[in-house]
């Protein structure tokens, strides 16, 4: 695929803050992405649709963004191998990771497919912990380049996963244990400087959220800029301070429902 700036395999080890974001070419990941090109950042931006992506990449880049698409299906392990190492040839090192990418399910426990909870599994937590896996390396040697403010991994994950609800068997699961994950990353490797948090918003205004339009409205869902904001603001922080997780929760008389 088409790049811009510097050739893979330059060495790419300056100030220039870089982030890796999944599930980029629309809704959150795209408002991300965006967010973080207007901060300076350069990117490595992955989807599974090639159309998708391209479009976003041609839209960041008008901006003057420093942008390297690279389509990656995350149910693919090949596929988030190759999303690293892309990332790996053009810069070097990692600042921020944007686990954005991921898939939804109804179903309850009772009715659920077997099939259906696999793939949710494998695409919002294994896939998730491969890509922190290989990313590690890149991410500890940002956070020696910059130690005052370490590297991050910001983890998009559901306020299903903190409090139960009906239907979202799978997908609550999933997302319980990637705010796990993300407390234990922590745990382990904030003395290398990098840290990680989970963001766990209810029901985001985007397509994904469609289906659940005829008894909630739009305006009554959380923005994706609301989701933007939070990933940018912890991307601010100093080495020293640790969010575990974020909960951001619809306005309204549920506070703790999706």
């Amino acid at each position: 695929m088409p790049t811009r700036g510097p050739t893979p395999g330059q060495d790419r080890m300056t100030t220039t803050r870089t982030a890796l974001v999944t599930g980029a070419s629309r809704g959150i990941g795209l408002r991300i992405a965006r967010q973080l090109a207007e901060a300076g950042y350069a990117l490595t931006l992955s989807a599974r649709r090639e159309a998708g992506l391209l479009e976003a990449t041609t839209e960041l880049r008008a901006t003057g963004a420093d942008v390297t698409p690279v389509v990656a299906n995350l149910a693919a392990e090949e596929d988030l191998h190759r999303l690293v190492a892309a990332h790996t040839d053009r810069f070097h090192r990692l600042d921020l990771l944007v686990l954005n990418g991921g898939v939804g399910a109804q179903g309850s426990v009772a009715d659920l497919p077997l099939k259906t909870y696999d793939l949710v599994l494998n695409v919002n937590l294994r896939a998730q912990f491969l890509l922190i896996q290989r990313t590690l390396p890149l991410l500890r040697a940002a956070a020696a380049a910059t130690p005052e403010r370490g590297a991050k991994i910001v983890a998009l994950a559901s306020i299903t996963g903190v409090a139960g609800e009906q239907g979202l068997a799978a997908y609550g699961a999933s997302k319980a244990g990637l705010i796990s994950l993300c407390e234990t990353v922590t745990l382990e490797e904030s003395g290398n400087g990098v840290t990680a948090t989970a963001l766990s918003p209810g029901y985001v205004d985007t397509d994904m959220t469609a289906w659940k339009r005829d008894e909630l409205d739009a305006d009554a869902m959380l923005t994706t800029g609301d989701v933007a904001e939070l990933v940018l603001a912890v991307s601010r922080l100093s080495a020293h301070a640790v969010v575990p997780n974020i909960v951001l929760t619809r306005a309204g008389g549920q506070l703790w429902r999706a």
